[in-house]
């Protein structure tokens, strides 16, 4: 397959393009890197995906109508992964137009470009932020997500509703990811893992928010990234049973689905940091905090139709997946920040 992956130099989207790469696709990586974090690491994600001849990048904006167009039609694609968004619960309440320009405007670029280039198959990144105020555990694909909190969560819902348009109007089938905090090596510097790993080899207090009684359905990246390649070669169907007097969130008459990838197990954040704890051998010092604006208590995936439906359970215990990022950080990150 002929695969287009929009930020390739993102954290996901590196290592999606390293999974199509191994297996014999040919990879389009499609990435503005903007220095929302560190450029240097997202300069030596991409040195990776470069080092395979089947990798091709194109540096650009998604907003960037013109640019979004040339790709489409310089190549001609199986299938789009579109990973590329301007992320971060917190950021949005601070610069909600970089996530108009990135997550809306990009998106609607993105729809009009497989619309018009007949793409098989569109996936895209959707989150769990999506859940908001729903308090009903585990979060699942049919419950109704009216209710975001944060500027972040309004965009991924408002790509869920822009592709079933799509797919409606067009017959484009499109397939909607809402991953769950997904955490591993060459993971972002604004998460939790890669703050509290910092933090505790310096010495320097962590920031525990609700007081560490935050539950978060941690995933491997790993897990998420063999969730995204399933599901690619799955193409969304109809749900034929689907009633318009008693509607599906999760599903349409149209080609469209809904999928969690989460872990189904959350964890407390404090036993995320005792792991983190045990991985480096160091304790940390806490600083207990009220929650932020904007975030959810907790986090709890129902993944019965992704294990139903493409054949699929993230597995990766948390211990394991803490190792391995801690690893990672010692050898590429503690050292050399990524240059």
């Amino acid at each position: 397959m002929k695969v287009l992956v929009t930020g390739a130099a993102g954290f996901i989207g590196m290592h999606t393009s390293l999974k199509l790469l191994e297996r014999g696709d040919q990879v389009v990586g499609f990435d503005n890197v903007n220095d929302y974090y560190d450029v240097n690491l997202k300069e030596a994600r991409l040195r990776r995906l470069e080092e395979h001849s089947a990798f091709t990048f194109i540096r650009a904006d998604l907003a960037d109508r013109d640019a979004v167009e040339s790709c489409f039609r310089e190549h001609r694609f199986d299938g789009v992964i579109n990973l590329a968004a301007q992320a971060g619960v917190r950021y949005s309440l601070e610069n909600p137009y970089a996530y108009v320009d990135s997550n809306i405007v990009g998106f609607t670029n993105i729809l009009e470009c497989c619309r018009h280039h007949e793409i098989g198959h569109l996936v895209y990144a959707s989150s769990s932020s999506v859940y908001g105020l729903n308090s009903s555990m585990p979060f699942s694909i049919h419950d109704n997500v009216d209710h975001p909190i944060s500027l972040y969560a309004a965009s991924k819902k408002a790509n869920e509703l822009m592709a079933h348009t799509y797919s409606h109007l067009f017959g484009l089938p499109t397939t909607g990811l809402r991953f769950f905090t997904v955490y591993g090596p060459w993971g972002r510097p604004d998460m939790a893992l890669f703050l509290f790993t910092e933090a505790i080899l310096k010495g320097e207090p962590v920031k525990v928010f609700n007081n560490g009684e935050m539950l978060r359905d941690f995933t491997y990246i790993d897990d998420i990234v063999e969730g995204i390649v399933r599901v690619l070669d799955k193409p969304a169907t109809a749900n034929n049973d689907w009633q318009g007097q008693n509607p599906d969130p999760g599903t349409s008459p149209a080609p469209y689905r809904l999928y969690n990838i989460g872990n189904n197990n959350p964890v407390r954040l404090l036993d995320f940091i005792a792991a983190i704890e045990k991985a480096l051998g160091k304790t940390a010092t806490k600083k207990m905090l009220p929650i932020q604006a904007g975030d959810v208590a907790a986090t709890y995936a129902n993944i019965d139709d992704l294990i139903e439906q493409v054949g699929y359970r993230p597995s990766t215990p948390i211990e394991h997946g803490i190792e391995q990022f801690v690893s990672w950080y010692l050898e590429h990150y503690a050292s050399s920040k990524a240059s």
